[in-house]
This record gives C-alpha cells, sequence and structure tokens, in this order.
C-alpha cells in the first residue's frame, strides 16, 4: 500500500494490483479453466484489441456447462435462465463472459469501490483508464489494507487532520490514543456540540476501525495557559 499520508482519502491506486490475469475474447473454454486453475484466481478480464475490458468471465460463468450437462431441467426452469443455458453451450470468452463489466477507475475512493461492489455483488473490480483500458485489478482484500496500517501512523494523521482542524473552537487539549485501529479522544472541549464532528473526521481517516469520545466540557483556557512539555 502506497498511502501519501498526507490526510487524504485513500484511491485504488493506492490498493490495487497492477499484475492482472486476462484473457482475449477468443480464449477458449479449456484455456480459461487452466488459466483459473494455474493463477488460483476466480474470475479474470476479458479484453479486446491492446487492453480495452470488454467483460469479465467467472468460474460462474463456466459452472452451467456441468450444471446442465444431464439434461433434467424442466421446461419452466429452462425458460427462467435462458442466460445459463446459452453459457453451457458457450465455448470461448466472448460468448462466456458477463459484459459489460463492472469496472472501476484508478482514482476513484476505497469507499466507491466497495460501495460499487456491494451493490453489484462482485469480489473484484478492473481497474481501467477513461477509455477502458486495462490498469489493474482491485478485491475486497486489497480494500481491507487500509485497516492494516500501524496505529502510530493512523494517530499522527488524526492529530494532523482533526485536532488541528478542531483546534480553533477546541482549543489544544484533545488527546489521541490509538489501538487496534481504535481511536480514543480525550480531554475537555469548549463546546460538547463539537464531539460528533470529531468523531465523524476520525472515523473518516483511513484505517479506523472505531472512535471512542471521551471528551467532556471544561476550562479549556486554563490549560491552554500551561506550557507544553520539554
Amino acid at each position: 500500500m502506497t498511502g501519501t499520508g498526507t490526510g487524504t482519502a485513500y484511491t485504488v491506486s493506492d490498493v490495487m494490483t497492477q499484475t492482472v490475469v486476462a484473457v482475449g475474447r477468443d480464449a477458449p473454454f479449456k484455456e480459461i479453466v487452466r488459466t483459473m486453475e494455474q493463477w488460483k484466481v476466480s474470475a479474470m478480464p476479458v479484453l479486446e484489441g491492446e487492453g480495452r475490458v470488454i467483460g469479465v468471465v467467472s468460474e460462474a460463468d463456466l459452472l452451467p456447462k456441468e450444471e446442465f450437462r444431464e439434461g433434467r431441467q424442466s421446461l419452466a426452469e429452462s425458460r427462467q435462465r435462458l442466460d445459463d443455458l446459452a453459457k453451457a453451450g458457450a465455448t470461448t470468452a466472448a460468448d462466456l463472459m458477463s459484459t459489460p463489466a463492472v469496472t472501476v477507475h484508478a482514482d476513484a475512493t476505497l469507499a466507491r469501490a466497495a460501495r460499487i461492489m456491494a451493490v453489484r455483488r462482485v469480489k473484484r473490480l478492473p481497474v481501467v483508464d477513461r477509455v477502458g483500458m486495462l490498469q489493474g485489478i482491485v478485491s475486497r482484500a486489497d480494500l481491507l489494507k487500509v485497516f492494516l496500517r500501524p496505529d502510530d501512523q493512523i494517530a499522527d494523521e488524526v492529530r494532523r487532520t482533526v485536532v488541528s482542524h478542531l483546534r480553533p473552537v477546541a482549543g489544544h487539549s484533545i488527546d489521541v490514543s490509538v489501538r487496534e485501529g481504535v481511536v480514543t479522544l480525550r480531554g475537555p472541549v469548549r463546546d460538547t456540540a463539537l464531539v460528533p464532528l470529531a468523531v465523524r473526521l476520525a472515523r473518516a481517516v483511513e484505517g479506523v476501525v472505531d472512535v471512542e469520545p471521551q471528551l467532556t466540557g471544561g476550562d479549556v483556557g486554563a490549560q491552554e495557559a500551561v506550557p507544553p512539555p520539554v
């Protein structure tokens, strides 16, 4: 993971895998199966020309060939599953793939990528540029990499992007500690109405698992008069 540490949101480009196993539209059925087995992947982008993504072929697209082998489906079931029946007779990636491919751009936030995966019910997304050329692939596991950030790195970012942002109205007394990704904010603030804002800002920092606010109303000015330790 190559996050900049500047407080900006991580993007897909920070976590994606740039080396991608893919097949061409004319790849035969058995080649697709062999490639999946060789590289231990369950889905691959299907490319056309110099690398434009036109679809994705997955294990689910291949299984109908085995499922419908015995031909015991009822007429009603067959009518309801015309797409699967067509895939059962398909022999190339072009006929097997799901299209159009569900993709994402490299500059998309991780939150956006996660929403696309959830809504479209996919486990990975080809990453494409503005004209649909393949740049990489991002998986559910990739999106979870932000939770591997060290606690001290998270704490530094919370101090820089949350505490410093609130300092003009909250004072200098907010203490930040992080354990296993859980951020604790301690100290008095001038206005307890700022607590929900502090929690929301801290929760937005990549890698934060939860936020525990221990902020109370208090005499911030008295504490600000005490010089910081050298």
